[in-house]
């Protein structure tokens, strides 16, 4: 099965999901650099990295731009309808999407698509639909993981990994 799209929620995927609030209507998160350069990764193999979560918040919409993630979809109410016009957009299908998930909100689209993956701190009801299970949790490390193992599963991560060594990469590092 060839990944063309790699989808992730944010809050306790891309982040820790810890939440910090702060005057006046601040919401501070904090995001893995290394996490970063796994969506890097995807991109530089040709796996289109998107943004599906419930949540909005600027600091997301930021994150994204500095990753090159063009699908970002903020206040989702309807997870699976809102994977689906992105894959009708890109042409690509259920069983060539890989979607990394934490919680029940998530089920919905972990079911359906070809790899679901979870992260280590995700819910029970998550972890027994995923195919994968990180051993790291989001925020820490577990997106980084889940994008290694779509590469490694690809047979893309070596070259790719070579291409930094040979100092050939593009890529800016985040």
């Amino acid at each position: 099965m060839a990944i063309k799209l790699f989808g992730m929620d944010v809050d306790g995927v891309l982040t820790d999901g810890g939440i910090y609030y702060g005057e006046p209507a601040l919401e501070l998160k904090r995001f893995d650099a290394q996490d970063g350069m796994g969506v890097t990764l995807l991109r530089m193999a040709g796996i289109v990295p998107c943004i599906i979560t419930a949540r909005g918040c600027e600091a997301v919409k930021r994150r994204a731009e500095e990753l090159g993630i063009e699908e970002v979809h903020q206040k989702v109410t309807d997870k699976i309808g809102c994977l689906m016009d992105i894959l009708e957009r890109r042409g690509a299908g259920l069983d060539e999407t890989a979607y990394v998930g934490d919680d029940l909100s998530d089920l919905c689209v972990m079911v359906r698509v070809g790899l679901p993956i979870a992260v280590a701190n995700a819910r029970a009801e998550i972890k027994q639909v995923a195919r994968h299970v990180t051993r790291a949790g989001g925020g820490r490390g577990g997106l980084r993981e889940a994008c290694e193992y779509v590469l490694k599963e690809a047979g893309l991560l070596d070259g790719l990994a070579a291409r930094f060594r040979e100092g050939e990469a593009r890529a800016r590092e985040m």
